[in-house]
């Protein structure tokens, strides 16, 4: 259980190691990496909740130190509305490749954010147990023109 909570924690720094980008928009440096989870039923509240309370801010963080350009979250606008498999939906805009890529730093945001590290990490331990599925979809731009 443990592995799997370090896991969760390590998601983010572990992107682009599992797959490689394909050729990337010159026009732009930035890469941005869509995490979609699908909430086991009746806990949608609850992952939100924990998730506002624990990881929002550690991306929050990482946006000030230059790693992250953006953060947004969505939910489907209707239960069940096309392919939405997914109930919640987190899009990060990383400056560069290398800042996908390589070390994240949350490690240590995190121990700074939350002294308390037993609740921390058991609150993020929770916030994994009520999903059913998560996936990560790294997205390279094409130019259209």
């Amino acid at each position: 259980m443990r592995h799997i909570v370090l896991g969760s924690l390590l998601l983010l720094s572990a992107v682009g190691h599992a797959q490689s980008p394909a050729a990337q928009n010159a026009a732009s440096p930035q890469r941005t990496v869509w995490y979609f989870y699908r909430v086991k039923w009746g806990f949608q509240e609850e992952f939100q909740s924990l998730f506002a309370r624990n990881h929002l801010p550690v991306l929050r963080e990482e946006i000030k130190g230059g790693r992250l350009v953006g953060v947004k979250t969505f939910v489907p606008t209707y239960h069940g509305d096309g392919r939405a498999d997914w109930t919640f939906a987190v899009q990060i805009v990383f400056k560069d490749a290398a800042a996908m890529t390589g070390p994240s730093g949350e490690e240590e945001i995190q121990k700074r954010l939350y002294p308390d590290r037993q609740k921390f990490l058991k609150e993020e331990q929770r916030r994994f147990e009520i999903l059913d599925a998560h996936w990560d979809v790294p997205l390279n731009e094409l130019d259209m023109r």
